[in-house]
Formats: structure tokens, C-alpha cells, sequence
């Protein structure tokens, strides 16, 4: 069952299923697969993967509270075939949820009360619509201590009736199909007098089937907020119809005639109506709310991924000597510069904003910095105070070699405040802290980013309202994905990095700092097996990721798994080069028949064309091939802008319904969905651009009170 509905729902092989089960099964991580086991799953790359990994573990849970229902109702006496057979064939945990409803074990309810004062055959009998008397009299026999009235009677056999009709798994699939098809969510404000950003949901309506994600977040966050109320209506005159209708057909005759008796049929109808709008509708309305609420979470999650995927991979600013500015107005900014491996050269705190305005004394300061240390690049962030440091660097840097830029400290005060941070750097104060990581995510975004808890920094929609679990486990994948893809250089790595990679957890990370803090250097990839707790299965899964700069072997520093070393020599030596020749002028490896010299070497043809392509650049960087960052000389300022300008920016963030750029006047300039291509229809932003593009765009308009830019894009 697992293994079908993967490989219908993947559109995999058969074979592909059942090898990748037992690779994850084995312990195998998703990385060390997508990478190392090409030849065994077919080459499925890492997204696929996950959502394997992901759809594994919800059918494995699913076929587990199968059995557990399955052995349930077999001990309440209540299994049989059909059943069985219902409960096996669910494919989903709310299909399951359903036929599994009337068996569970209920809180008190009207119809549990009812049972227990012995009513039950009461609703029977109305049930099978064969009275000939009024049911009031019938009643009277079930008056007691507990039961004062015929009436009281009557209700809550209506009661048991009403729940009986709420239970039924088939009416709740039916009901639950046609509120989607038909519904629409609403949306009142509590209080229309007061302004707020959600103004527009103050008198909103929309097909339920066709809401898009962000608005449904939107009103789930303006509903959170107590500023307005939402609620999902539906054709509920054909659902009641629906339900008369199966509810008082003669079954033992005529199974598609309605069956009218004026002893019981005005009794079911109100039992039906009971049911629907005070059980059954209420309970589809959270369903159907939360079925999109998940929806719109994963389509959100899906968007934050991509676009940390895209920050993390931007290309990081190699052989630069930086100054990172931490911007502030009282407390003043902080300063620190970083040499080109990342080490802390220097830092100062200035105060060239308000309240102390020492913009003299600052610019000396800086200037002095720039000529101690041939600084490169001013790396300032966009937080507080800003915009007022930017025109102090373009007058600082007139008539120098040395360029600015602003880099978004998303995340930066979260890092400085951290354990992480202390212990990094005992002696310096946040706000140091965090002008080094200001320029050190300049430097190698990746690096620095690992450091911060991925919520926060700063490419997402709506993160803090939806599932965490979800996200977290979502946003940790594209970390994990990326570290492993660029890899990572053994005897400079941090704790944050290693914790990524591969296999290796928090405590092995730290194990392998404190080894190279007590031997040195590594020398080479086996020494990694003298890290404590360090073993077999470890090395196997984190080898290949793990780089090491000249080492003792040449293929250390290089992304081919120690277990292809036999193999790549093999191959060398059938082409007559030596491992001495890798990263040389003198190795050829153009022109080869992959085919031919798989079979030849008995190499697998996935991992020989990745042997190859690692030997034609040994220990390359992915990231080289991203757009450089964008630095400035000159400051602009909104004021600046006119409609109809032409310039260019760098996406910051991608949401469902745009882009957001950095043009360089502090305010990122929106370019709506609809402004992004001219001549066709666009899905996703994501389908045209990614987080780091530098792109060409076009002032639409500008809104100076609001501080809002509209852009187009520029293909």
C-alpha cells in the first residue's frame, strides 16, 4: 500500500520506492542519498526526497492508527468485513478520522446522556419509520425518575438521532465536499470606525476554493488580533435536502423513495436539521478552516524555503577586507572590521547621529580605520539609523577606492544575544557582536547565517502564525541541503556549520572542534575516526562534505566520498594521470563516453559523471556562480526617486503576490506579480526571480507619506 501510493503520488518506479525505503531505513541521511546513492535511487535530488521522507512518515503513521482502530473495534464486538474494509482503503487521517468517529470514546454529550437514561430504543424505533401512532404515546414508556415527560423523551431520542447522523462518515465526506465547493469565507470588522492594515477584510467575501494562501493567513492573523470575526457560510438548504433525503428512504423497499410518515418523519427532520447545524456544521467549518490554513502554511513554508535557499546561496565577497556597521542613534554605532578569512581585526563605537552628532569626529575615526587596515568595503546595516550612516559613509568614502553596501541585519541582534555569541566572543559587547556579523554575512553569507535560528532572518511571510514544528523542520532541510551542496572546509568550520553537515549532530560537532583545538590541523579525511564518537556510520554519511584545504591527499579537498577514492583512481589511471595531476592544467577529462567507461571500470554512470565533474574543478564553490552583491558609491533617498526611472536592485524577499527590491534608498520597492513580466501570466513570483537577483526595474510610482515604491520589472 506504502510503496503504490509513493510511487503514484512521486510518479517513481517501483524499484526507486523500495531502494530509497531502505536507504532511509538504514539510517542513511537525506543529503549523503541525494548525493552518494545517484546510481542506487535513479538520481533523485534532494526536494524529491523530502517530500518522500515527509509522505513516508504520515503513511507509516496512517497504516499505524489503521491497526489500532482495526484492533479497537474488533474488542468492542463491532468489526466486520465491510468495515474492515473501509478502514483499510482510507488514504488520508481525516477519512480514517471519520469511519473511526462512532466508535470512539466520547465525552459526555446530549446523546450519551440520553443513552444512559435508556432512550436509545426509542430512536430505533423512530429511526426504522414503521409507527402507527403517535410517537408521544410510545414515549410515555420511557418516563421516568430521570425522564419527567413523553416530550423529554422524544428529545433526546432526537439527540441520539442527531449524532447518529453526525457520525455517519459518508454524510460528513459529502458535506465537507460540497462547503468547499460552495462556501465562501466572510469576514466582518468588530469594529469598523477603527483604521488597522487589514481595512480590506472589514466586508470581505471569497470562494472558498479559491482564496489564495497569503489572504487566508492574513485573515487568520487580523482574526487573532480581535479585529474581525470570519466564518465560512454555504448552500446549506441542499445539505439539509441531501441529508432528509438519505435519512428517510424505506430501505427495506423501495431504496430510492422518500419515505413520508407523520409520526416520525417531522421528528428525523429536526433530529437532521439539529444534526447539521450544531454538530456537524460547526466541526466541517474548523475543518475546512484548517484544511486551509495548512494549505496556505505550506505554500508560505514552501516560499520562506526557496527564498532562504537563495539567500544562503549567495555568493559570498572573498578577498575583502570589510567594516561592519551596526547603526544606532544614542547608544551610537558599532564598528568592526574583519580581515579576508573573517578574523576580528579591530573595533570602535562612533557617534555621528542624534542626540551627539560627532560627525567630525567620526568620519577621522573611520577614515583612520580605512587607511590602518586598507579596508575594501563598509557593510552597513539597515536597522535603526541607517539611512543617516549611509550619507556619513558616502562622505567618508569620497574621492577612496573603498564601496559600501546595506545588508539586512535580520537576525543580527538575535545572534549577538545569543549563548552561541558569547562564547564566540567573550570580550565584546552585542553591539560589536553585531557589526562583525553584519560584515561577516557579507563576507560568506552562509557561514554567518547558520548562526541564527532561520525565523529570523527575515525572508518569510507571515512565519510567526503558522505551524513552528512545521517550519522549523521545513527551514532546518534547506540549511541542512545547503551546507551539504557548498560543503564545508574542516579546519575552519564553526560548531553552527558542522551542525549541518551530513550525520554530524550539535555534540559531534563540538567533539571535532575540540580535537582540532588539541592536535591542530586535520591532515586528512580518515582522522575525522579519532574524533570521540565519531564512528563508521557517521564518517560514511559525512565524508564527502567535509573539505579539507591542502591536504595530505589530494582528494580530500575535493566533494568525491572516500568510498569513490578506488574508483577515481581507477579512472586515472585508465586515462594515464596520476592523482598529483587534480587541480592541474595537465588533466583532460573533455570528450569522455560516460557509457563505455562505466561499463569498462564497473563505475556506476551517476557517480563516474560526478567524479568527473569534481576533477575538472576540485573543491569549486556553487556559489561562485550567483550574482556578486551590489556595492555603492553614492546615497539616494526616496525624495530622489521620479516615475519613469530606470535602476537596479537586488530582491530581498519574495512573497505569493510579489518582490520586494532593494533599489538603495532604504525602503525595498515592491513589484507586484502583475508587474513582473509583461506578455504572459505569472504563477509565482518564484517562477521569474529569486532572493539575490540583481535586476533592472522601473519606478511606477512613489508614496512618500506611506513610503511605499511600486516597481516593474525590466527583462
Amino acid at each position: 500500500m506504502i510503496v503504490k501510493t509513493l510511487q503514484k503520488e512521486l510518479n517513481l518506479a517501483n524499484w526507486q520506492v523500495k531502494k530509497v525505503i531502505k536507504l532511509i531505513d538504514d539510517g542513511n541521511t537525506i543529503p549523503f542519498i541525494a548525493r552518494y546513492r545517484k546510481d542506487v535511487t535513479g538520481s533523485l535530488n534532494d526536494e524529491t526526497l523530502r517530500k518522500f521522507d515527509e509522505r513516508l512518515k504520515y503513511l507509516r503513521n496512517l497504516e499505524d492508527k489503521k491497526e489500532k482502530a482495526i484492533k479497537r473495534i474488533e474488542e468492542l464486538g463491532k468489526l466486520d468485513d465491510d468495515l474492515k474494509s473501509q478502514i483499510l482503503r482510507a488514504e488520508t487521517l481525516v477519512e480514517l478520522e471519520d469511519i473511526y468517529r462512532p466508535f470512539k470514546s466520547k465525552k459526555q454529550t446530549r446523546a450519551t446522556k440520553a443513552r444512559e437514561k435508556g432512550l436509545e430504543p426509542l430512536a430505533n424505533i423512530i429511526l426504522k419509520q414503521n409507527v402507527k401512532e403517535s410517537v408521544k404515546n410510545i414515549a410515555k414508556k420511557y418516563v421516568t425518575d430521570e425522564v419527567k415527560t413523553p416530550e423529554e423523551a422524544i428529545q433526546g431520542a432526537q439527540d441520539i438521532i442527531a449524532e447518529i447522523i453526525s457520525d455517519n462518515s459518508t454524510f460528513r465526506k459529502k458535506i465537507r465536499q460540497n462547503t468547499f465547493r460552495t462556501g465562501q469565507i466572510e469576514t466582518k470588522a468588530k469594529d469598523k470606525d477603527i483604521s488597522t492594515e487589514y481595512d480590506i477584510y472589514y466586508n470581505y467575501s471569497e470562494n472558498v476554493k479559491k482564496i489564495p494562501p497569503h489572504r487566508i493567513l492574513a485573515i487568520n492573523r487580523a482574526e487573532k488580533e480581535g479585529v474581525i470575526k470570519a466564518k465560512i457560510t454555504c448552500d446549506s438548504d441542499e445539505i439539509l435536502k441531501y441529508l432528509n433525503r438519505h435519512m428517510l428512504k424505506n430501505i427495506s423497499k423501495v431504496p430510492e423513495k422518500v419515505k413520508y410518515n407523520k409520526y416520525t418523519t417531522p421528528i428525523i427532520k429536526e433530529a437532521v436539521s439539529d444534526a447539521y447545524k450544531r454538530l456537524i456544521s460547526p466541526a466541517i467549518e474548523r475543518e475546512i478552516r484548517n484544511s486551509l490554513t495548512e494549505k496556505a502554511e505550506e505554500k508560505s513554508i514552501e516560499v520562506f524555503a526557496k527564498n532562504l535557499n537563495q539567500l544562503l546561496m549567495e555568493s559570498p565577497l572573498v578577498g575583502k577586507t570589510i567594516l561592519g556597521w551596526d547603526p544606532a542613534f544614542r547608544t551610537g554605532c558599532k564598528l568592526a572590521i574583519i580581515d579576508k578569512t573573517g578574523k576580528v581585526l579591530d573595533t570602535a563605537l562612533i557617534y555621528p547621529t542624534a542626540p551627539q552628532n560627532k560627525v567630525n569626529e567620526s568620519i577621522n575615526t573611520v577614515r583612520k580605520l580605512i587607511k590602518k587596515y586598507d579596508i575594501n568595503v563598509i557593510a552597513i546595516g539597515n536597522g535603526t539609523a541607517s539611512r543617516e550612516s549611509e550619507e556619513i559613509v558616502s562622505q567618508i568614502i569620497k574621492n577612496t577606492n573603498v564601496e559600501y553596501i546595506i545588508v539586512n541585519e535580520a537576525g543580527a541582534s538575535v545572534y549577538s544575544a545569543s549563548k552561541l555569541a558569547d562564547e564566540e566572543f567573550p570580550e565584546f559587547s552585542e553591539g560589536e557582536r553585531s557589526a562583525v556579523s553584519i560584515a561577516r554575512r557579507l563576507q560568506d553569507p552562509l557561514a554567518e547565517l547558520v548562526k541564527i535560528d532561520p525565523k529570523s532572518i527575515g525572508v518569510g511571510q507571515y512565519q510567526h502564525d503558522m505551524n513552528q514544528k512545521r517550519l522549523n523542520e521545513s527551514l532546518t532541510g534547506v540549511v541542512e541541503k545547503v551546507v551539504n551542496e557548498v560543503g564545508v572546509d574542516l579546519n575552519t568550520a564553526s560548531v553552527s556549520l558542522l551542525n549541518y553537515v551530513s550525520g554530524i549532530g550539535n555534540t559531534t560537532a563540538k567533539n571535532i572542534i575540540e580535537y582540532r583545538e588539541e592536535n591542530g590541523s586535520f591532515k586528512n579525511r580518515k582522522e575525522l575516526l579519532k574524533v570521540n564518537k565519531l564512528g563508521k556510520k557517521t564518517f560514511e554519511q559525512c565524508a564527502g562534505f567535509i573539505k579539507i584545504d591542502n591536504p595530505n591527499y589530494p582528494l580530500d579537498n575535493t566533494t568525491i566520498h572516500p568510498e569513490s577514492y578506488d574508483a577515481t583512481l581507477k579512472l586515472l589511471d585508465n586515462l594515464n594521470y596520476s592523482v598529483n595531476d587534480i587541480g592541474t592544467s595537465k588533466l583532460k577529462l573533455d570528450n569522455i563516453n560516460i557509457n563505455e567507461l562505466s561499463e569498462r571500470l564497473d563505475i556506476g554512470q551517476e557517480t563516474l559523471k560526478d567524479i568527473i565533474k569534481e576533477l575538472k574543478k576540485p573543491g569549486r564553490d556553487p556559489r561562485e556562480d550567483m550574482p556578486k552583491p551590489m556595492l555603492r558609491k553614492n546615497v539616494l533617498s526616496i525624495d530622489d526617486l521620479e516615475e519613469g526611472m530606470i535602476m537596479q536592485g537586488t530582491v530581498r524577499n519574495i512573497v505569493d503576490f510579489g518582490a520586494f527590491v532593494d533599489i538603495g534608498v532604504h525602503q525595498d520597492g515592491l513589484v507586484h506579480i502583475s508587474q513582473l513580466v509583461a506578455d504572459r501570466f505569472v504563477k509565482h513570483p518564484l517562477d521569474i526571480v529569486s532572493v539575490g537577483d540583481i535586476v533592472d526595474v522601473k519606478v511606477l510610482d512613489v508614496d512618500n507619506r506611506r513610503n511605499r515604491i511600486n516597481l516593474s520589472m525590466i527583462l
